[in-house]
């Protein structure tokens, strides 16, 4: 008998009520432990929500998309993806948190409180058995507070999480929780498990020998104005081989910045150049911070390679929740290469979506899948 049973569904139907319909008759399971979903931002969201909250008794969480994304459907857009877990090992705690701009270390402990009162299988935070999900509002600009301060709080359990997207709008994105999408929100869930599990993240690119030292910026909008001491955009563009006319968000896809934190290099992503000739990034950016250009390996070997490691290190594997950069997408679509990373997928039961930004452990970064897998 299985420890852990997962069933995925999509719909790609444009009608929120039909596409429910379709997601929640193959993802029934009538003692599910949560239902985790991710929707197209074409949706209209009050008619979505009230027929997830109609469809299902267990805790379901889920966000908008800029794609959605399942090893049984690829990569697609304007639908709707969802997986119900269903394990006596298995509890699920979700927690909204709003408004994202209150939300610090003393939020974070009184949030840790609230939840340490609920564990089941642990009197205490226990990394060997417990894991969190976190979905934010993607254009909050807030993610490295709420990430930190949420890491800081959990005593070390691992934590993945996206950003949610809008489609590449950049107008609006949403978090769900009981039968409504909210802006400025997050929903953090905690996972306790006797399963085994992973969290992990996987990124393509190395840095090279090419510097840029960020003379000014704005944090607070991710707004970077000089670099090396001229107009960010023209010095990025010099630094890359191109004119400022040629920078687009493939060409962000193909050269994005890194940060090396503690050893590690981290990508921090560009999103457009602004009329004035400054950048805004993914992520914030400091004054005198020194990054440097990456450069890009095969994106498609490169998942094949550390999907396969996973497997090795999580032989029961049972599924993946993934959440990968849309810059990822973005890049498969200029190369031509999103066939050859479905067949990738098809090997592991995924199930995710493109997001604004993704968060592993305390750290927000760009053009990274971040996720966990979880065995039996």
């Amino acid at each position: 008998m299985s420890k852990l049973n997962v069933k995925k569904g999509a719909s790609f139907s444009s009608d929120p009520v039909q596409a429910v319909k379709e997601m929640a008759q193959a993802i029934h399971q009538p003692d599910a432990s949560i239902v985790i979903f991710f929707a197209s931002s074409k949706y209209d969201l009050g008619v979505l929500g009230n027929a997830l909250k109609d469809s299902f008794s267990c805790p379901v969480i889920g966000c908008t998309t800029s794609g959605e994304i399942s090893s049984s459907t690829g990569y697609r857009e304007g639908g709707l993806v969802g997986v119900s877990l269903s394990s006596s090992g298995l509890i699920a705690h979700p927690k909204m948190i709003a408004p994202l701009s209150r939300f610090g270390l003393v939020e974070g402990e009184n949030l840790a409180q609230d939840l340490r009162s609920e564990l089941k299988l642990s009197g205490d935070f226990d990394p060997a058995k417990m894991f969190g999900l976190l979905l934010v509002d993607g254009l909050s600009m807030l993610e490295e507070q709420v990430v930190a301060a949420l890491y800081s709080s959990l005593g070390g359990v691992s934590l993945i999480g996206g950003s949610a997207g809008d489609d590449l709008s950049f107008k609006e994105t949403h978090v769900y929780w009981q039968g409504e999408f909210f802006k400025d929100a997050a929903i953090i869930t905690l996972f306790e498990t006797t399963l085994p599990f992973k969290a992990f993240q996987i990124q393509h690119f190395e840095p090279t020998d090419t510097r840029l030292v960020i003379t000014e910026s704005d944090c607070a909008s991710r707004t970077v104005t000089e670099i090396n001491g001229g107009p960010a955009a023209e010095e990025y563009a010099r630094a890359v081989g191109l004119n400022i006319t040629e920078l687009n968000p493939q060409i962000f896809a193909a050269y994005p910045v890194m940060l090396k934190i503690g050893g590690e290099y981290y990508v921090r992503s560009i999103q457009k150049v602004n009329p004035d000739g400054s950048l805004t990034f993914y992520c914030a950016i400091d004054n005198g911070l020194v990054l440097t250009v990456g450069r890009g390996k095969g994106l498609v070997e490169n998942l094949q390679e550390n999907l396969t490691k996973l497997r090795q290190e999580l032989p029961t594997l049972k599924v993946i929740l993934g959440c990968d950069c849309i810059l990822r997408r973005l890049e498969l679509q200029q190369k031509d290469l999103t066939e050859a990373a479905e067949r990738v997928l098809k090997d592991v039961e995924f199930i995710g979506f493109s997001t604004y930004g993704e968060q592993f452990n305390g750290i927000h970064v760009n053009q990274t899948l971040t996720g966990i897998a979880i065995g039996e």
